[in-house]
């Protein structure tokens, strides 16, 4: 499974970042990095899940980061 963080800044000076391969997987942060931190640790939260209630096999899956924020 290959994951990747998009990130963008909000017009309030946040920034947002998201895993678009999984639903409802983004999150805020004052700086890029501490938004692609909460990001990735929710997507790896949601695998777990998915994995421990049985709705998909444990895969290897790797991060693609953004070049530049």
């Amino acid at each position: 499974m290959r994951l990747s963080l998009e990130i963008e800044r909000e017009e309030d000076g946040r920034w947002l970042a998201e895993v678009p391969q999984l639903a409802g997987v983004l999150a805020y942060g004052a700086t890029a990095d501490e938004a692609m931190s909460r990001a990735e640790v929710l997507a790896l939260r949601v695998l777990a899940e998915r994995i421990e209630h049985g709705e998909a096999a444990p895969v290897a899956f790797h991060f693609v980061l953004p070049a530049a924020a």
